[in-house]
């Protein structure tokens, strides 16, 4: 499976291949479940290699790091997924 970062930035840049419509479901731990949004709703600060930001209905931004994501869409089909984490809570 390729790192998250790639395919991000091979949607980012590469013309032929961002030109089709991608969506993103990441973990949110406060709703515990993963929110699809499209890609261009997306922001990708200059300075953040391992984050992207969202903005929420209310206007408000959230910071998402890359390892919250859990699936890519490319015209509603999934192209990747991470697994999810084993629960901790049942371990000692």
């Amino acid at each position: 499976m390729k790192p998250v970062q790639d395919v991000l930035n091979r949607i980012r840049w590469d013309p032929q291949f961002g030109a089709n419509r991608f969506a993103i479901g990441y973990y949110d731990r406060v709703a515990e479940r993963a929110i699809v949004v499209p890609f261009g709703e997306l922001i990708f600060p200059p300075e953040e290699h391992h984050t992207f930001m969202i903005i929420d209905d209310a206007g408000e931004a959230h910071t998402i790091p890359y390892h919250r994501v859990r699936d890519i869409y490319r015209d509603g089909t999934l192209i990747w997924h991470r697994r999810q984490p084993p629960d901790k809570s049942h371990h000692e």
